[in-house]
């Protein structure tokens, strides 16, 4: 009996196994824009089996895209694309969702493939990055972002519902709010990027403010039945992980008691110079305590990349989804192909039904 392969239910969703396609970026967009390339490509994973399939990063105002292709939910015209989309997703088999987010200091970068680099200011594409605190992230991102004022922060949270409303008309059943990485939410947590002395900086309770006012009024739009998620960076190995990972299952538990119903446990990645100890599995032990301390179920990913791992994580009580990312862009069937491995009786469930019966015949006429 694979624990992998049984359903999960969140809310009033269910996901029929354990397995779900992270957002990942295909920075594909024109003006927030998408387009039939979008379509094909969730489409495409979701016919493979997973459970779940998040679409991925979509900006919440232009400024908080990550490159000027990312997709964007700051206008209504955007949201028919990406119900389009979300239908695609559901005629898989899969569960729609979404992350909206805005990428802060981090914004306004060359696509990876050109740079990953900020762009110039004479540029045409250059627009402003704020931030908490006008801390650049360095590395490859050297420019100093504007510091946010009370007003900018109000304005953003209310980008956020409006992104979420948008969402929600759209036909997606599972959002997730886009607080890892690097990114805005990220830099309100992160000791590297805030350093403000208001209310919104300086103790946990300054350095979350941001995170739960976003949380609670985003809440105030969300269906009450539809799952309400976040992805949060809770370690940074920049060698104060002790205090930070503390100081995260603390705000987990929070965001717990304000309506969250699952944390996708990442890094921070809020400075060019940590430690990560990449490896196979390498979080899931930190996202186990996290699902324990804060009380909450939890999904990671992060080189979680064969069957049996992804079944341990599972049996093992450390995840109760298991974020398969990027062997899904090269076998969009990987899904099917871990039943398989996993000796599911009749893993054909995870395959719309003409896929199922061409299959099974080739395998009679072998």
């Amino acid at each position: 009996m694979s624990s992998l392969f049984t359903p999960f239910k969140l809310k009033d969703v269910t996901l029929r196994n354990r397995i779900a396609v992270p957002p990942m970026c295909v920075f594909s967009a024109t003006d927030g824009f998408s387009n039939d390339f979008h379509w094909s490509h969730y489409s495409t994973l979701s016919r493979g089996g997973p459970g779940l399939v998040i679409v991925e990063a979509t900006a919440i105002a232009p400024e908080g895209r990550i490159t000027p292709s990312c997709l964007g939910l700051w206008d209504d015209a955007q949201a028919e694309g990406l119900a389009k989309i979300a239908k695609g997703i559901k005629a898989g088999g899969a569960v729609a969702g979404i992350q909206i987010g805005h990428a802060g200091r981090k914004a306004n970068a060359n696509l990876p493939w050109e740079g990953d680099d900020h762009i110039a200011k004479d540029d045409p594409r250059y627009w402003e990055t704020i931030s908490p605190s006008p801390v650049a992230f360095g590395g490859g991102l050297p420019r100093i972002p504007k510091e946010m004022t009370v007003e900018d922060i109000a304005r953003v949270r209310l980008d956020f519902v409006a992104a979420a409303r948008r969402a929600r008309d759209a036909g997606f059943e599972w959002l997730e709010l886009h607080f890892a990485h690097g990114y805005l939410g990220q830099s309100f947590f992160s000791v590297h990027a805030n350093q403000r002395t208001d209310e919104y900086g300086g103790d946990l309770a300054g350095r979350s403010r941001f995170l739960l006012e976003t949380l609670a009024a985003v809440r105030e739009v969300w269906p009450e039945n539809l799952p309400l998620t976040a992805r949060f960076g809770v370690i940074e190995y920049d060698g104060r992980d002790a205090e930070t990972l503390a100081e995260a299952i603390e705000l987990a538990r929070k965001f717990r008691a304000g309506g969250l119903d699952l944390l996708n446990v990442s890094v921070g990645f809020s400075t060019p110079h940590a430690d990560i100890p990449w490896g196979p599995a390498f979080l899931t032990p930190v996202a186990e305590r996290v699902r324990h301390k804060a009380g909450m179920p939890v999904a990671s990913s992060w080189n979680i990349d064969t069957p049996a791992l992804a079944e341990h994580a599972v049996a093992a009580g450390q995840l109760d989804l298991v974020m398969i990312g990027r062997v899904h862009l090269s076998n969009p069937h990987w899904t099917y192909q871990a039943a398989q491995s996993l000796h599911i009786d009749k893993p054909d469930w995870v395959l719309p039904a003409p896929y199922a019966h061409w299959l099974e015949r080739y395998k009679r006429n072998s």
